[in-house]
């Protein structure tokens, strides 16, 4: 049987055979008792991140007495909008919610390669290709399990998993650095607030609103203006995932569509909507915002301070949801907290501190998202054919 009509994933290799991934792999249909879980080895669709970012910590577990097992080298994949590209090479043993399918691969074949052959763009354009559903589609199991990987000799696929771990340890290396900064950071800002004079005013008073609620503008294929929605805010870092950004405007929809104007370089953005209360930083000077992001810009500072600041009282914010069906706050309602802020000049004076602090995590994001990109343009080459991995 031809096997690009089979599954429509065309490699583009005519030297290699192909196995449905049925025939090298099984769903893990085991148990285990929620009482031995705890948030850190939980997951859920909702803490799985997207484009292939792994995982975060998940905020509760669920109410059931039992749920699904996964074990260290088992590869779990969201099954609902597959678009999203959730998916997580399990690093410890523990359970996830029945959302997420656990792939577990049989022993004619490396796991972190089976890993790496289903983190390939392909593999979410076949499985959203097959979804059921329309509001949130779900991928078909059965179809999944006909999605069909290259049956490479065994020191083939660990030659390609020692490349492309290579490339995933440094990226890990990056986020990890970036990590601390931002602790040293938020610290700094604590201890800054701790030995500074402070007056109490309303966040209103420090900060102008970007709200570009309205109706969707027309969209365009991928081009410099992404739109900044939830999911570009959500993730492990503090700063906005461009890469996680789907829709893009042309120049003409950016400079006319939009009523309240753009966001600027250190404005912070808030998601509004779904992921309430999610806050990021905005480094680029390119992009807008959807109608469920907003974003605050201070009046007469850098922007360093305000942020922190958000971040200090996030969980105040949060509180504002008054969603029903989907999470929800309103502007108006946040708009109006109260916090205590130290004055203009000690503002201005901190931020001037902590600028070259901020600069690094900024270029460590960037090479992170360079090699991501490597990283994917590698493995698509690896698997086509057009490098060999002895080059």
């Amino acid at each position: 049987m031809n096997w690009r009509m089979k599954s429509g994933n065309d490699w583009g290799r005519l030297d290699l055979n192909f196995k449905n991934l049925s025939e090298i792999s099984d769903y893990v249909n085991e148990r285990v008792k929620v009482e031995d879980l705890t948030i850190e080895n939980y997951i859920s669709t909702e803490n799985m991140l997207p484009n292939k970012g792994g995982i975060d910590v998940a905020t509760k577990l669920p109410s059931a007495k039992t749920t699904s097992l996964y074990s260290k080298g088992d590869i779990l994949l969201s099954n609902i909008r597959t678009y999203f590209k959730k998916i997580w090479y399990a690093e410890k043993d523990g359970g996830c919610s029945n959302d997420v399918l656990v792939v577990r691969a049989r022993g004619e074949i490396e796991p972190k390669f089976l890993y790496y052959v289903l983190s390939n763009d392909k593999f979410f354009e076949y499985s959203s290709a097959t979804s059921k559903g329309t509001k949130m589609p779900r991928g078909d199991k059965s179809a999944i399990m006909q999605y069909q990987i290259p049956d490479m000799p065994l020191e083939e696929q660990q030659t390609i998993v020692s490349v492309l771990s290579a490339l995933d340890d440094r990226i890990a290396e990056n986020k990890k650095i970036n990590h601390h900064l931002e602790q040293i950071v938020y610290c700094n800002f604590n201890n800054f607030l701790d030995s500074s004079v402070k007056l109490t005013t309303t966040l209103y008073s420090l900060a102008d609103v970007i709200d570009n609620r309205g109706k969707t503008p027309p969209l365009v294929e991928k081009s410099i203006y992404p739109i900044i929605d939830v999911r570009t805010l959500i993730g492990d870092t503090r700063l906005v995932e461009y890469k996680n950004a789907q829709k893009y405007v042309d120049e003409e929809t950016y400079n006319n569509w939009f009523r309240s104007g753009h966001p600027k370089r250190f404005d912070s953005l808030i998601s509004t909507v779904g992921s309430v209360g999610s806050i990021k930083m905005f480094l680029e000077n390119k992009g807008t915002i959807a109608q469920n992001v907003v974003a605050l810009r201070p009046k007469n500072t850098i922007g360093l301070f305000l942020y922190q600041l958000l971040l200090s009282i996030q969980g105040k914010l949060k509180a504002y949801d008054i969603g029903s069906v989907q999470p929800s706050i309103k502007v108006t309602h946040f708009m109006k907290q109260e916090v205590e802020i130290p004055d203009l000049k000690s503002i201005t004076d901190w931020e001037k501190s902590i600028m070259p602090v901020v600069l690094l995590i900024e270029n460590n994001s960037k090479e992170a998202d360079q090699l991501i990109e490597l990283r994917d343009n590698l493995l698509s080459k690896l698997m086509s054919g057009d490098i060999s991995v002895i080059d």
